[in-house]
């Protein structure tokens, strides 16, 4: 596999100001700070734009894109913890942030579609033709990248977004949680007022869907709130564009509205953050404390005077409600201003070792605990 590891290159500065540096991986590292007892190294390196991820039951680590148009499979074939094969999947798709697997199958979500590889794992260096399993979902780009997950009702969940900052669509398909048989049929509308979720995940014990929302720009540094929501009941309203951050009335929109009227944030996240990809964690390997906690990637704000976010967050958790957040890695974000990564998914091994994808470095993080 070739190696993307290179010298500290030019800075790419956005139009905010905010400098963006590639140094060489190993020197990355080096920056991240996490708690004592656990480490962080490089799983794979050469993923171009790496998002989404999903875990077949052989170990094959499928990881989505956006900008690349790709899908890509990763493979650990010595068992040493490390990816030493890099397939390619797909090319030439639609913003395919959005994976999922099961029964043998990837499922990939574009902007506008999703498609359906079978059989995938017996096929990786000769994918098949996809299937198409619906064509039926807007092809706006604006917030157009998708979320995919199967629930334990074995039906596919995903999101569509607001196709603008601040808008009040009048297609009932916007901003709305939807989820359809993996057939493509029986789509249905579980939520709506939802402005960009590329993140969500079930709660252990309770199965509640969780999900992360971005929250609109242009009203300030510190508004609104980022928030992390909990699905309970077809046909919720969780605000957008009406009301944001279960407080914050819209200047625009929210003349004559009740934020009391919407479904409030199980968590409010600060502003601009941008929280991405989520995961409870389930494995054995971290402490007790971690259990049924949820890790969060923040891929952090472009708009903010001072940038934040960069990070993963842990959102900690009692009887089953969110009861505080702080930093579980963190240096991403330099002090003088320069980023290093931005985490996006977050993904647990059955040996209990947590994946991180970063869309900026093209690469996925391994995450390990081996004690105090």
């Amino acid at each position: 596999m070739v190696s993307l590891k290179t010298t500290l290159s030019a800075l790419l500065l956005f139009n905010t100001g905010l400098a963006f540096a590639q140094p060489d991986h190993q020197e990355i590292l080096k920056q991240l700070s996490l708690p004592a007892g656990f480490s962080i190294s490089i799983y794979a390196d050469n993923v171009p734009n790496a998002r989404s991820m999903a875990l077949a039951e052989d170990g094959v680590i499928f990881v989505g894109t956006g900008k690349e148009g790709k899908v890509y499979a990763l493979a650990d074939a010595d068992h040493d913890g490390v990816s030493d094969h890099r397939y390619v999947i797909a090319d030439n798709l639609f913003m395919p942030n959005g994976v999922a697997y099961k029964d043998g199958a990837l499922y990939v979500a574009a902007v506008n579609r999703i498609l359906r590889f079978d059989a995938i794992t017996q096929h990786l260096d000769k994918p098949p033709a996809p299937v198409v399993v619906t064509d039926k979902l807007p092809d706006d780009k604006h917030h157009g990248w998708k979320y995919l997950r199967f629930g334990a009702d074995n039906k596919l969940y995903t999101a569509v977004g607001a196709p603008c900052n601040i808008c009040d669509p009048e297609k009932e398909i916007y901003t709305s949680l939807v989820r359809l048989n993996p057939n493509g049929t029986e789509l249905e509308i579980l939520a709506r007022g939802i402005r960009n979720t590329v993140g969500f995940d079930w709660q252990p014990d309770t199965n509640a869907l969780f999900f992360n929302d971005n929250g609109r720009d242009y009203l300030g540094d510190d508004e609104p709130a980022d928030e992390l929501n909990q699905w309970t009941q077809t046909g919720e309203h969780f605000g957008y564009p009406y009301c944001h951050g279960g407080d914050t009335l819209d200047p625009e929109f929210g003349a004559g509205k009740k934020c009391a009227d919407y479904t409030a944030p199980a968590w409010k996240y600060k502003a601009h953050i941008a929280p991405l990809g989520m995961r409870f964690y389930t494995g054995k390997s971290f402490p007790a404390e971690y259990k049924n906690q949820l890790f969060v990637a923040q891929h952090g704000s472009w708009n903010r005077t001072e940038p934040q976010g960069y990070r993963v967050a842990l959102v900690k958790f009692k009887d089953h409600k969110a009861i505080a957040e702080q930093a579980f890695i963190s240096g991403w974000l330099t002090a003088d201003g320069k980023v290093l990564g931005r985490p996006v998914d977050i993904l647990t091994l059955p040996d209990g070792n947590v994946l991180i994808s970063d869309d900026q470095l093209g690469v996925i993080y391994k995450v390990s605990y081996a004690g105090k």
